[in-house]
């Protein structure tokens, strides 16, 4: 199960937040045991893009040999 405070990546396109697959966001709070969690989402400098809460389905954990990527924020 993904914990608090653990990176995650992005399965679905969430375009009302300018968020795409493939974006990498911290776990900041746990629904229902797992079920759905609430994702922040930060620019490379640092700032909060978006919070969006999720369903369980629509991020994964991080892998070890994955690298970010970066890419300019879709406006919404």
């Amino acid at each position: 199960m993904i914990k608090e405070h653990q990176r995650v990546v992005l399965n679905v396109p969430v375009p009302a937040q300018g968020l795409e697959p493939r974006d990498v966001g911290t776990v900041v709070h746990v629904y229902k045991n797992g079920q759905a969690y609430e994702v922040e989402f930060t620019t490379v400098a640092g700032k909060t893009a978006s919070v969006v809460t999720l369903e369980a389905d629509q991020v994964r954990p991080v892998r070890d040999r994955e690298i970010n990527h970066a890419r300019e924020l879709a406006t919404r």
